[in-house]
């Protein structure tokens, strides 16, 4: 099979022949027909994450078809079409698991980082971790809806918004494009805060109430005027704008940080203690029951296809998001394709 892995830390992708992986216990061969390009992935072009060893090959978006069954599986038969997220197994044991939080396991596995992901035509997957996905929609759909779907559908979940609350979106990219979705279907006011006007058309397009360019205006007093946000959802990595965006909340409001930035926030205490306020981050959820609320609702990714071959190209778009909006691998893509 052919594979795009990275060899180091800062290295480039590289597309190489491997053997085909073999499922071991109560693991499942999955058949790639499309994997997501996320910022997770810097974790392994960048190197960073604990107990990450090399080569590596990235991707946990991933969606294919079993077509081999490790010893001990009985939930999947050759032939499902599944979809894999971050979470990429669990032990079963620990206190965690015992109470069901499987996303906090002592011993949790990470797809594409801990294992081998979906930057491939082949790839093996714990059977427990698979999702079952449906065959009327193309993979390059259903793939963002695993990781980007996931954290920004369940953010809003664990926050308990809905029924007219004021949800305020930082940023209109891979994350934010499905956020608006989510906030809107869930009954939320939503404002999407951008910089520029070029964005603005679509955010109406995609269910938003307001929108602010920040390049403009100052998001806060807005926000203040509409009664404060009880959720702000910051889906861009700029420190300095998030920092600046707690006083646009409500009481007991909360922001959530989705993107990934090793940026120190600059938090003065009083802008937390006044008015109960939090700052927290998120990057987990139930896939399972994420993408099953995309389905209903019909929240769709809008995405950007590119072969195998190309993997290098699509990590850099992404990284520089200059993407629209997503990017996704897909293996059987020609590698002329553009």
């Amino acid at each position: 099979m052919k594979a795009a892995q990275v060899s180091g830390p800062g290295g480039d992708f590289q597309i190489v022949d491997r053997p085909v992986p073999q499922p071991g216990l109560n693991e499942v061969l999955v058949q790639v027909e499309a994997c997501g390009v996320c910022h997770g992935d810097a974790l392994v072009k960048e190197g960073g994450f604990p107990g990450l060893t090399y080569p590596r090959v990235p991707g946990h978006e991933i969606v294919g078809r079993v077509t081999e069954l490790g010893p001990g599986v009985q939930l999947w038969s050759v032939g499902a079409r599944v979809g894999v997220g971050w979470h990429g197994g669990h032990c079963w044991r620990c206190s965690a698991c015992r109470r069901g939080d499987f996303g906090a396991c002592e011993s949790a596995l990470t797809t594409g980082l801990s294992t081998d992901g979906g930057y491939g035509e082949f790839t093996v997957v714990r059977s427990e971790v698979a999702v079952a996905l449906p065959e009327d929609l193309p993979a390059t759909v259903l793939a963002p809806l695993l990781c980007a779907g996931n954290v920004t559908f369940s953010a809003l979940r664990d926050a308990g918004v809905g029924g007219g609350d004021l949800v305020a979106i930082h940023g209109l990219g891979g994350l934010g494009h499905l956020a608006v979705q989510y906030a809107t279907r869930l009954g939320c006011r939503t404002v999407v805060l951008s910089r520029g006007k070029s964005k603005e058309p679509l955010a109406y397009q995609l269910g938003a109430h307001k929108y602010i360019d920040a390049n403009e205006t100052d998001p806060v007093p807005v926000l203040k005027a509409m009664g404060g946000a009880q959720l702000i959802l910051s889906t861009a990595p700029n420190a300095r704008a998030v920092s600046k965006l707690v006083d646009g909340l409500a009481h007991s409001g909360k922001l959530t940080l989705l993107a990934f930035t090793r940026e120190p926030l600059e938090l003065p205490g009083n802008q937390l203690l006044v008015g109960g306020r939090s700052v927290a981050g998120w990057v987990g959820g139930n896939v399972q029951r994420s993408v099953a609320f995309s389905l209903f609702a019909g929240v769709r990714p809008i995405v950007e296809e590119f072969p195998l071959e190309r993997a290098g190209e699509a990590y850099e778009k992404m990284m520089s998001s200059t993407v629209h909006f997503r990017a996704v691998l897909c293996p059987t893509l020609a590698p002329t394709a553009k």
